[in-house]
């Protein structure tokens, strides 16, 4: 039991880390969100922690906001000369919500881990 409660401290700990890092540049950081989320989440599942639907439900989100953020931006973006209204960015809202429910998750989940083990 030490081994998986110190494997899920640590992963959930660096997933949490690579999500408060990736912030610093969220265009060129949302990749390494997008890994922070999953790490993340893998160690929430593999410490079988309540909040690990959390954390992948997070990483879903961030998924979903990250890949429309880069399809958006192949095409030249929004606003201006494209021809697509601004309205468009709301379509990348899932990436910022999905970090907002990552960072939470992964706070839960290490306040749920037992003290003095691992």
């Amino acid at each position: 039991m030490k081994i998986t409660v110190r494997w899920t401290r640590i992963l959930v700990t660096a997933g949490l880390i690579l999500m408060v890092i990736g912030v610093l540049d969220p265009l060129e950081g949302s990749v390494v969100i997008l890994a922070g989320s999953l790490v993340a989440a893998t160690g929430a599942f593999l410490g079988r922690l309540r909040r690990w639907k959390l954390l992948l439900a997070a990483f879903i989100l961030i998924a979903v906001g990250v890949g429309v953020m880069f399809v958006t931006s192949a095409m030249g973006g929004f606003g201006g000369e494209t021809g697509r209204s601004m309205w468009w960015a709301l379509a990348i809202l899932p990436y910022p919500a999905g970090w907002i429910v990552g960072l939470a998750g992964a706070i839960l989940c290490l306040k749920e881990l037992p003290k003095g083990q691992g």
